[in-house]
C-alpha cells in the first residue's frame, strides 16, 4: 500500500507540522510509529487530530532509563526518526543524532524547527508568522495601502517545514540506501519558505517585481490576478495571466477590446480592476460558475475549506475521503501503480504500545 511501504518512521509527537510530515509519509505507505508522551494530554493536543491519521502510537517517558532503552531499540528497526524540538532538548535526553546513530548506523535523523539548529535565534521561541517574516515572504503578502497579511500558517509550518522535512526525510533514506550511512537533517522553517519566493527572486533580479507589496504580478497588483466579490457577497478567483486566457475572458464578457491593449500596461492596472470589480459583482458566485467554470479564462469559485469536497472536479478525483464520519483531504499525490490510501483514522495516544513493545521482544 503505497510508494513508501517497508519504510519504518519513528515519529517523536509535537505540534502541528512535525505530525503532518508524519501523515504523509504513513499515507503514502510508511509504518509511522508515533512516540507520545506518557502522561495527561497537553493543552495543546486536539481532541480530533486528523494528522494521526494511518499511525501506530506507543506511548514513552523519555526521562526513564527503560522508556529510553525501547526507544533506542524502536530506532534500531526503523530507517529513519525525526522529532521537532527546540536545538538540544534530544542531547539533554542523550536521544540525539550522535546517540541513535551509534546504536543505527543506518538511520536518518530529521529535525524541524523554525530557525534552524544553528545561528543567532537557534534557540528563540518563535511561531509560523515569525519565520516567514525573517524569509521574505510575509512581506509580499497584503495589499499596497495596508499591514501585510497573515497567510494562515501554511507557508512555515506547513510548506517550508513539515513538506521540506518529509522530502528532506525520503531523499536521506534514498541515499542511505546506497550509502549504508544515516545522517542527520536539519529543516528550518526559515530557509524552507525562502526557498519557496524563489521566483519572486527571479521576477526581482530580471526587473519585473517592484520592491513593494500589492502591486505587482502575483501579489494582488495585477486586474487580472486577484479574487473578487460576487452578487451574493461570495467570492471568486481570476487569474488570466497570459493574453490567451484574458482574451478567452473578454470575448465571453463582451468586453471591449482596448483592455488586450492595456493587459500588462501597470499604469491602467487599478483602472481595470475597478471595472472587474463592477463587472464580478452583477452575478452570483453560482452564475459565474455555470458562465465560466471549465473555460481557459481561468477562473474559479472562492469556496470554505470545509466545503470543497462537493465541488464537482474534487468529486471526480476522489480528492476527499470520509473516515470514521469526518471528511477529510484524501492521500496526495495520485500514483498509478502504488495508489497510497489511509488504512484507519487517528490513533488513540499509546494504542498500540502493548503490541510494539511485544515485537520488540521487551514484553
Amino acid at each position: 500500500m503505497g510508494p513508501l511501504s517497508g519504510v519504518r518512521i519513528i515519529e517523536l509527537v509535537g505540534i502541528g507540522p512535525g505530525p503532518f510530515a508524519g501523515m504523509m509519509m504513513a499515507d503514502m505507505g510508511a509504518e509511522v510509529i508515533a512516540v507520545d508522551r506518557k502522561g495527561a494530554a497537553s493543552p495543546v493536543e486536539l481532541p480530533v487530530d486528523i494528522n494521526r491519521r494511518g499511525k501506530r502510537s506507543i506511548a514513552l517517558d523519555l526521562k526513564s532509563a527503560e522508556d529510553k532503552e525501547i526507544f533506542f531499540k524502536l530506532c534500531e528497526t526503523a530507517d529513519a526518526v525525526f522529532e521537532g524540538f527546540r536545538p538540544g532538548v534530544m542531547e539533554k535526553l542523550g536521544l540525539g543524532p550522535d546517540d541513535v546513530l551509534k546504536r543505527n548506523p543506518k538511520i536518518v535523523y530529521g529535525r524541524m524547527t523554525g530557525w534552524g539548529q544553528t545561528g543567532p535565534l537557534a534557540h528563540a521561541a518563535g511561531h509560523d508568522i515569525n519565520y516567514i517574516s525573517l524569509s521574505g515572504a510575509l512581506h509580499g503578502i497584503g495589499p499596497a495601502d495596508g499591514p501585510p497579511t497573515v497567510p494562515l500558517n501554511l507557508i512555515g509550518d506547513y510548506g517550508g517545514g513539515a513538506m521540506m522535512l518529509a522530502f528532506g526525510m525520503v531523499c536521506g533514506i534514498l541515499e542511505a540506501k546506497n550509502s549504508g550511512k544515516g545522517q542527520a537533517i536539519d529543516v528550518s522553517m526559515v530557509e524552507g519558505s525562502s526557498l519557496m519566493m524563489t521566483l519572486m527572486h527571479s521576477l526581482m533580479a530580471s526587473q519585473r517585481w517592484a520592491p513593494m507589496r500589492g502591486v505587482n504580478l502575483l501579489d494582488g497588483g495585477a486586474h487580472f490576478y486577484d479574487t473578487f466579490e460576487t452578487k451574493d457577497g461570495k467570492f471568486v478567483s481570476f487569474g488570466a495571466m497570459e493574453p490567451q486566457f484574458m482574451q478567452e475572458f473578454i470575448e465571453k464578457t463582451g468586453l471591449d477590446e482596448s483592455w488586450m491593449q492595456n493587459h500588462l500596461n501597470f499604469s491602467k492596472w487599478a483602472e481595470l480592476k475597478e471595472e472587474l470589480r463592477t463587472l464580478f459583482k452583477t452575478k452570483t458566485q453560482e452564475e459565474w460558475c455555470d458562465f465560466l467554470e471549465g473555460s481557459d479564462a481561468c477562473f474559479a469559485p472562492i469556496l470554505p475549506f470545509w466545503e470543497a469536497h462537493k465541488h464537482p472536479h474534487n468529486q471526480a478525483r476522489n480528492s476527499f475521503t470520509e473516515i470514521d464520519g469526518l471528511m477529510q483531504p484524501a492521500p496526495a499525490p495520485k500514483f498509478s501503480r502504488t495508489e497510497p490510501e489511509v488504512s484507519h483514522g487517528p490513533v488513540e495516544k499509546g494504542a498500540d504500545t502493548d503490541a510494539i513493545l511485544k515485537e520488540l521482544g521487551v514484553i
